[in-house]
């Protein structure tokens, strides 16, 4: 009898954090390459990926997992970097997009689509947020 052929391909879901960590990887290399956000996180907001990426892990871990690591404001982040950069609801849609695709291709599961739905909101969230500090 042969042994069950396992596809190579299954997905896994966000839960736990080193699912997290991979999902962060993947989204980073492909939001890099994108003409439009790449430099507003390389050369405006300056990120040091080295630092950023574990402190982005233990946000989704944070959300996702209830590891409260994270302790950051991250809309006073992003209120510095719209001063520097005004950041418009394209860019958060081009964002989401990003997370969206990356997330669909790796993972899936209850804590994957719950990643997306808080992805959805803070995208949304931050976009009113700055808005209104432009109008």
């Amino acid at each position: 009898m042969n042994a069950p052929v396992r596809h190579p391909l299954v997905k896994s879901d966000l839960d736990s954090r080193e699912q997290i960590a991979a999902f962060v990887e993947c989204f980073y290399a492909g939001l890099l390459k994108d003409p439009v956000l790449a430099p507003i996180f390389l050369e405006v907001a300056a990120v040091d990926l080295e630092v950023h990426k574990p402190h982005i892990v233990d946000y989704w871990c944070k959300l996702l997992l209830g590891d409260m690591h994270y302790q950051r404001h991250t809309m006073n982040i992003h209120r510095k970097l719209h001063g520097k950069r005004a950041l418009a609801a394209a860019d958060f849609q081009r964002w989401l997009d990003h997370f969206e695709r990356t997330v669909d291709t790796g993972w899936r599961g209850e804590k994957t689509e719950r990643a997306k739905q808080l992805a959805r909101a803070i995208a949304g969230n931050m976009n009113r947020s700055l808005a209104a500090g432009r109008a």
